[in-house]
């Protein structure tokens, strides 16, 4: 009888794998709507990688508000237990939702890993980001609804996408 034991580790690297993905979407939205800019896909992606690698990333969201309300986005969710499996193409953002009047913006949550840092360490984990964001209450939905998506993952661990729309 033999037996057989396999461990496997999530790196940087699987993690700006995974961001990756999030870039090409984020790609495809500026083309189909003009937002955001190259050098913000650069810096959301890498945002994302540094805090999907530590367990940090709770959810992270683009999209087009109006009002204080999201009316289209895509949200990725961090999973970071070794469950995902599926690794998805990017794509399959939706195109030709009337966006007139509104406004791009981003909202990122932090897992509850988060909380066991020292107030210092998250200071410092903060001050590495490209992103330097802000406290804020996180839009509301309305008219709309969601949907499941893409799965972008690598050794087990990555994001499952949902999107939502107007009706």
């Amino acid at each position: 009888m033999s037996s057989y034991t396999s461990t496997s580790t999530f790196t940087i690297t699987n993690a700006r794998y995974v961001t990756s993905k999030i870039k090409a979407d984020l790609k495809l939205l500026q083309r189909a709507y003009g937002h955001p800019s190259d050098a913000e896909i650069e810096d959301y992606g890498e945002e994302a990688a540094q805090l999907l690698n530590r367990g940090l990333l709770g959810t992270v969201t683009f999209g087009y508000r109006r009002n204080g309300d999201w009316i289209f986005v895509l949200s990725y969710t961090a999973r970071n237990d070794g469950t995902l499996t599926a690794d998805d193409r990017a794509g399959q953002v939706p195109r030709g939702i009337e966006i007139a009047g509104a406004s791009f913006y981003s909202y990122m949550t932090y897992s509850p890993k988060w909380d066991n840092l020292s107030l210092e360490d998250q200071q410092l984990v903060k001050s590495a980001l490209p992103v330097q964001r802000t406290a804020a209450t996180e839009p509301g939905t309305s008219g709309g609804y969601w949907t499941a998506g893409n799965t972008y993952s690598s050794n087990g661990s990555g994001v499952a996408r949902r999107t939502f729309r107007p009706l």
